[in-house]
């Protein structure tokens, strides 16, 4: 069992191993890192309780919960300080938090994971639209459509997956739902595969607008492109993902997104003792699609990379490969879109009730694997063999002294 740590850091002889960010990422980091006994692992999160990321648009609809105990899901020995890092100070080896404490460490774990984006250029989206990047924005839309009309119209603003899920559960609810896809629905999956979510978003009542854009967001209606004025009584924006901007704000070398650059090994070409996990990774400045499918296999790399630098040994280089992406189209019907080991999709999918089952199972593995490797280091296991990208050239690796 976990527990809450106040600031008075033990006098030991371990090495002190912080990981900022307890979502997916950071908890299976932390969990890996149990390999050895003598670390002592620091977890660092703004929230007391685990967000299943992959499960807030059925929050925000009201057909499930979305979070998990940290006490059921990290390993014994591994201090959670509910707090939010504001400062990495590398060459003092240290992390500023909020409350206006100071964590040492040895090594560093960079897993903060992402954030919603905001588009600064659309009036009234950061005013008066819903993100469901974060549980407090899933939270908000739900106590919101909790006082809503049942004929009241919602817009859904971005044609990717997050979008999708969040259409089609609301659509199932019987709430009047708009998709504004920007460009084309599901632009990461193959023609068939969008062909098979278009028909069961149809079937649910979902207007989808493939090729209209959002101007402006008002508190009762969204602009479009063409400057049509449609009513929305609540307007959820899932176009686009951002990352913290603590690395940047903290001096490390990040990508153009805020991303922590970082080798093959995971470790920032700015400090060898910083590590990056999860959706807040550039490897190679070539950074995995953003989801837990790519965060988990990451977070156990990485914690082998902090491992490895603590036994003395060489770092293994990333190595991990893509299945496919599982979509759920409300509670009944899903999609799962299969693909090449380098994330690019093929022309096969599942479609119906068995992917429906088939995307729960996902959502209920990944807390039944963060919790068997809290219980059992090193039992988790990932796909290997995907191809990867140009490398950082010679004049961006890591020195290790």
């Amino acid at each position: 069992m976990s527990e809450l740590y106040e600031l008075s850091e033990p006098a030991s002889a371990k090495t002190r191993v912080v990981v900022i960010g307890g979502g997916y990422a950071g908890t299976m980091a932390a969990n890996h890192l149990r390999l050895r006994e003598d670390v002592d692992i620091t977890l660092v999160n703004p929230r007391p309780q685990f967000v299943q990321r992959i499960r807030l648009h059925q929050l925000a609809a009201g057909t499930g919960a979305a979070t998990a105990d940290y006490g059921t899901l990290l390993g014994e020995g591994i201090r959670l300080v509910v707090d939010t890092a504001t400062h990495i100070d590398a060459p003092a080896r240290q992390v500023s938090l909020a409350s206006g404490g100071v964590l040492n460490y040895d090594y560093l774990i960079y897993a903060v994971g992402s954030t919603g984006a905001t588009p600064v250029a659309v009036p009234g989206a950061a005013e008066y639209a819903f993100h469901l990047a974060e549980l407090e924005g899933a939270q908000r839309l739900r106590y919101t459509l909790a006082d809503l009309p049942p004929a009241a119209t919602i817009t859904v603003v971005g044609g990717g997956l997050t979008g999708i899920e969040a259409a089609g559960e609301l659509g199932e609810q019987g709430w009047p739902v708009t998709l504004v896809c920007g460009g084309i629905l599901g632009p990461s999956l193959s023609g068939p595969g969008r062909r098979s979510v278009a028909k069961q978003l149809r079937k649910l009542g979902v207007n989808v607008l493939e090729s209209a854009t959002v101007t402006e967001v008002r508190w009762d209606s969204v602009v479009l492109g063409d400057g049509a004025v449609m009513p929305s009584e609540a307007t959820v924006w899932t176009a686009g993902f951002g990352v913290p901007d603590l690395a940047t704000r903290s001096g490390l070398r990040t990508d153009a997104l805020g991303r922590l650059l970082t080798d093959e090994t995971l470790t920032s070409i700015t400090d060898y003792r910083i590590v990056a996990a999860g959706d807040a990774a550039a490897p190679s400045n070539q950074p995995l699609r953003m989801s837990c499918q790519a965060a988990i296999p990451l977070a156990a790399q990485a914690a082998n990379t902090v491992l490895a630098r603590i036994a003395g040994t060489a770092p293994a280089p990333l190595n991990q490969a893509f299945t496919g992406q599982c979509i759920s189209v409300g509670r009944s019907y899903g999609t799962i879109q299969l693909a090449r080991t380098d994330d690019t999709p093929v022309n096969f999918y599942v479609g119906g009730r068995v992917a429906a089952a088939l995307k729960d199972l996902v959502c209920k593995g990944t807390v039944w694997g963060l919790r068997k490797e809290a219980a059992k280091p090193g039992w988790y296991r990932w796909l290997k063999g995907g191809n990867r990208p140009a490398r950082l050239g010679s004049d961006e690796q890591v020195a290790v002294p």
